[in-house]
């Protein structure tokens, strides 16, 4: 199978998503030519799809990516309940790289101490993605999915399809990221997958580290060594930025009070939770749905 090859830039941007849930019997319709590529990640179950003259089968924590230009299809129905995320994203890969004649280095504006634009040069670089991939943090996967599919109700505010080609991206890097297999075995990889899918399950109720260590049979200190490793923080710090994340989409789709989203997304001080969103988000969350609402 060859790998997908994207030169950036321009990057890949997204179109829609959207969530199916399927009986058994479901068998993936036949299309050709839909011009975008149609990403696939199920969550549940197990969808039977062939690409001209390629088979998959796409379990639970898989990702496929269907060509733009090829004839798609389902090749048996659904043995069992399966539920999968669609993504449609399109990239101007025919677009030629930019660059700029003469040398990239040059003298420093006197003024800003700056090159001047015109020296750089805009060369272009390979993302490198598998058609077909396990991924190495489904729950990470489908928790961006799922935001984005959240947001499709306010994508026509600028502000939002700009927060989808970010959320894009992030998800584009996790695809990236699971091409190569000698990661996926990692056990510093499935502990901090564990640690953060029972933060996202019970992000609404007061946690410690001791709590995670004993819900795992890790000790909290290995945990947070795990989670630094693969997500970049702590598992507290994880957890603050999974109920900012919840609460922003409150602040955004409903009207509740300040103090009742901060109660909703796990925090028991409205206060706290008000000056933990400014930290994080650099305004306060009335001025955050003023703007983005």
């Amino acid at each position: 199978m060859n790998p997908l090859l994207f030169r950036i830039p321009p990057l890949p941007h997204y179109i829609a998503s959207g969530r199916n849930h399927c009986q058994p019997g479901y068998q993936h319709r036949s299309r050709q030519q839909i011009k975008v590529f149609d990403l696939l990640i199920v969550q549940q179950g197990c969808l039977y799809i062939g690409e001209e003259e390629q088979r998959f089968t796409v379990k639970a924590g898989d990702a496929l990516i269907l060509r733009p230009d090829c004839h798609h299809f389902g090749t048996e129905g659904c043995k069992e309940e399966t539920a999968y995320h669609w993504l449609h994203f399109q990239t101007f890969h025919d677009l030629p790289s930019l660059s700029v004649a003469g040398s990239a280095f040059g003298n420093p504006n006197e003024t800003t101490g700056e090159l001047p634009a015109s020296l750089f040069d805009i060369s272009s670089f390979n993302l490198v993605l598998s058609q077909f991939v396990s991924l190495l943090l489904p729950d990470r996967a489908y928790e961006v999915l799922e935001q984005l599919t959240q947001l499709q109700a306010t994508a026509h505010l600028e502000a939002v399809r700009f927060r989808q080609q970010l959320l894009f991206q992030d998800l584009l890097q996790q695809l990236a990221a699971s091409v190569n297999p000698e990661h996926r075995s990692s056990q510093t990889t499935l502990c901090a997958e564990q640690a953060a899918s029972y933060l996202r399950s019970h992000y609404r109720e007061e946690i410690t580290t001791a709590m995670l260590g004993d819900s795992l049979n890790f000790h909290p200190v290995y945990i947070a060594r795990c989670m630094n490793k693969v997500y970049g923080c702590s598992p507290m710090e994880y957890l603050l930025r999974y109920r900012i994340g919840q609460s922003k989409l409150l602040l955004m789709q409903t009207s509740f009070p300040i103090a009742r989203i901060a109660e909703e997304v796990g925090f028991n001080q409205s206060s706290y939770f008000s000056s933990t969103f400014m930290k994080l988000e650099g305004l306060s969350p009335r001025e955050y749905r003023q703007r983005f609402s």
